[in-house]
């Protein structure tokens, strides 16, 4: 099975939250991880917003965003294709998501149609687990 990681199941490998057991349980039984480059992004925002909102102290901060820099090449980074933005915005519309929420679900459903195995979506929001179920995808 392999793994797809939104950024908010992404952040609780490095920051424990309710959700982080898991997901690093799933991690620990994926056969491989994959996550929208995007997610790069996004995962540092959220390191850094958690940071100023005095969430996490500066030496977490610098830690957990060292963390993330060595593990991030674990992760097979999906390219974001011109097809991708295009499908993400058919999707934003049928399921009420964000913008980069539908350019992660379109992602997934991408690397789903392009593997021979099954594709996990983890995330924990609400509307872009039902897009993904809705996709056929399934979810944790």
């Amino acid at each position: 099975m392999i793994l797809y990681l939104d950024t908010s199941a992404l952040v609780k490998l490095f920051i424990d939250e309710i959700g982080s057991r898991q997901i690093r349980d799933a991690v620990a039984a994926s056969d491989g991880l994959a996550s929208s480059l995007i997610s790069y992004t996004e995962a540092r925002s959220a390191f850094a917003r958690k940071h100023r909102l005095g969430e996490i102290s500066q030496a977490d901060y610098q830690q957990y965003k060292q963390e993330f820099e060595r593990y991030w090449p674990a992760i097979n980074q999906l390219i974001i294709a011109v097809a991708t933005v295009r499908r993400a915005a058919d999707l934003c519309e049928l399921y009420a998501l964000r913008a980069y929420d539908g350019v992660q679900l379109a992602s997934a459903e991408s690397l789903q149609s392009s593997v021979a195995t099954r594709v996990t979506f983890a995330s924990f929001d609400e509307a872009l687990n039902k897009g993904a179920s809705a996709l056929g995808m399934s979810t944790l």
